[in-house]
C-alpha cells in the first residue's frame, strides 16, 4: 500500500509539473487569444490523472468514503477539465474567463506538488517553512503568468515576462512596482498579491523567531 501511495504521489507530481510547464509555454509563446490544441490535450490528460487519483483515494478509505468525498470535494472540482468541456460544447469563452478556468487544474497541480514536497521534508518546522515558501512562489508565479497574459497586448510598460514576474514579486513583498495594470484582472491582482504577502510574511517571522528560541533554549541547557 505504501509503495502504491508513493507511486501515486510521483505520478501526480509529474502531471502537475507537466501542466505547469505546459501553461507557461502556452502563455509565453501563444497568441493570447485562444489555447493551442496541444495544450488542450495536455490539460485533459492531466485532469484525467487527477480524477483517477481522486477516485482511487476515495475507494481506499475505510468505511468513510462518503465523508471523505465531501471533505475533499474541492480537489475533485478543480480537477475537472472545464476548458475541454467548453470546447466540446463549442462554447468559446472570453480569454479572461478561459485563463481563469485553465488555472483551476493548475491549482490542483500545486496541491500535488506541495504534497510531495511535504512528504520529503522531515522536520515539522521545516515543513511549515517549505510549505510557506512553496505557496508564495507558486502563487506569485501563477499571478505573473496571468498578469502577463492579460496585460502584454495592452500595457505599453510591460516588456516581456521578466517584467511581469518582477511586478508580481514586488507586489507580493508590498514594495510595489513602476508597472501599473490597465486591465481589470491586473488591478485585482495588484490588490491580491500585497494581501497575500501581508498574510504570509508573518509566517516567516514566526519561523525565524522559533529557530532563535530553540537555539537560545539549547544554549541555556
Amino acid at each position: 500500500m505504501k509503495n502504491d501511495n508513493t507511486f501515486a504521489r510521483l505520478i501526480n507530481l509529474i502531471a502537475g509539473v507537466a501542466l505547469l510547464v505546459g501553461i507557461s509555454i502556452e502563455v509565453l509563446t501563444g497568441d493570447h487569444q485562444s489555447y493551442s490544441a496541444w495544450y488542450m490535450w495536455l490539460q485533459l490528460a492531466v485532469c484525467i490523472i487527477f480524477m483517477i487519483d481522486f477516485a482511487a483515494a476515495m475507494m481506499a478509505t475505510d468505511n468513510n468514503s462518503r465523508r471523505w468525498f465531501w471533505l475533499n470535494l474541492l480537489f475533485f472540482l478543480i480537477s475537472i477539465p472545464y476548458l475541454n468541456i467548453l470546447s466540446w460544447l463549442n462554447v468559446v469563452p472570453h480569454r479572461g474567463v478561459a485563463i481563469a478556468v485553465a488555472a483551476l487544474p493548475l491549482l490542483r497541480s500545486f496541491v500535488a506538488m506541495g504534497v510531495v514536497v511535504w512528504w520529503f521534508i522531515a522536520g515539522k518546522v521545516s515543513r511549515i517553512f517549505v510549505a510557506y515558501l512553496f505557496t508564495v512562489v507558486c502563487f506569485t508565479y501563477l499571478a505573473a503568468l496571468i498578469f502577463y497574459d492579460y496585460e502584454v497586448l495592452v500595457n505599453e510598460k510591460l516588456h516581456g515576462f521578466g517584467n511581469a514576474f518582477w511586478w508580481a514579486w514586488m507586489n507580493t513583498t508590498t514594495v510595489g512596482a513602476a508597472i501599473f495594470p490597465v486591465t481589470t484582472i491586473g488591478k485585482v491582482l495588484a490588490v491580491l498579491l500585497p494581501s497575500l504577502g501581508m498574510m504570509f510574511f508573518p509566517i516567516f517571522t514566526i519561523y525565524v523567531t522559533n529557530i532563535y528560541n530553540v537555539k537560545a533554549g539549547k544554549n541555556k541547557k
